[in-house]
């Protein structure tokens, strides 16, 4: 298990590729290429678990770490759940791991998410609104929900517009409307212990996150997919106030890399006070490693 006594931060926001790279044949390597040069990201492909698992255990800094699952509305294969686990079991000194679950399986994904948590060691879950092609608050999504909470574990939501999809005709077919964080208020309503984060600076509904987040508890911000240096002036201002318990360092591994993100962050205008919450603290009483 993680040392958190230890490592200087927590990346509570990095993805997990296959070990095989990229799939030619369904067209995820032209998603992939076109972010990784969209954010200037310095791989000809993703890499693997236990190359990303090595570069945080270099850097000492724990991560958390997920697929998604978008195999429905996308077409690109999923990385499978359990494999993602038994990657991250044998690298569990510094990665925790998630599970991504498209919430069109219904009373299956529920079981998986059950399952994942029950006998796999899975922290919690992420879900992709923009790539999975639903609105969060549709009650389709209910029953995957309903076991989640069951468990106590977080759910991560992207949120705004990050590099996915971004310069690719049409927009690769995904669409920016169900990543408004609007939506998730409803969800912190009707799960309110359940634990949630909305992932990245919401672009252009940052002031709707904000408002869920201060108006919610349950609610959690995670800071990835932007460098700091380029974050909204409110948003580092709730993060210096009201909300300097709720934010999380996140990276967007691997188009953006942690130490990239941190140095942006140690130029940007955060109060000396509320970095190591934002940077270890915060992340680990929602992981529930303190008080």
């Amino acid at each position: 298990m993680v040392d958190f006594s230890k490592v200087r931060a927590i990346d509570f926001h990095t993805h997990a590729e296959e070990a095989c790279g990229c799939h030619a044949d369904d067209g995820y390597d032209e998603l992939q290429s076109t972010m990784a040069k969209y954010f200037g990201a310095p791989w000809a492909h993703p890499p693997t678990i236990d190359e990303t698992a090595a570069h945080y255990r270099e850097m000492n800094i724990a991560a958390v770490i997920f697929p998604v699952d978008a195999e429905r509305e996308t077409g690109y294969r999923r990385y499978d759940n359990y494999e993602v686990a038994d990657a991250c079991a044998k690298n569990d000194d510094i990665l925790i791991p998630f599970a991504s679950i498209d919430p069109h399986k219904g009373k299956l994904g529920a079981r998986e998410a059950r399952d994942l948590v029950e006998n796999h060691g899975v922290q919690g879950f992420k879900f992709h609104p923009t790539m999975q092609g639903f609105y969060p608050n549709d009650r389709m999504a209910y029953d995957l929900y309903e076991a989640i909470a069951e468990t106590g574990k977080p759910a991560l939501f992207h949120t705004g517009q990050t590099g996915v999809g971004s310069g690719m005709r049409g927009g690769n077919g995904m669409r920016l409307k169900y990543s408004n964080p609007m939506y998730i208020d409803d969800l912190c309503v009707d799960f309110p212990d359940m634990p949630i984060i909305l992932a990245h600076p919401s672009f252009p509904w940052q002031e709707e996150a904000l408002s869920v987040a201060t108006h919610k508890p349950n609610v959690y911000i995670d800071l990835s997919g932007w460098s700091p240096k380029y974050f909204p002036p409110i948003l580092v201002r709730y993060a210096n106030t009201l909300l300097k318990k709720k934010m999380l360092f996140g990276s967007d591994w691997p188009m953006i890399a942690p130490e990239k993100w941190l140095n942006a962050f140690d130029k940007a205008e955060f109060r000396d006070e509320v970095r190591p919450l934002i940077l270890k603290e915060n992340a680990m009483r929602l992981l529930g490693v303190s008080d």
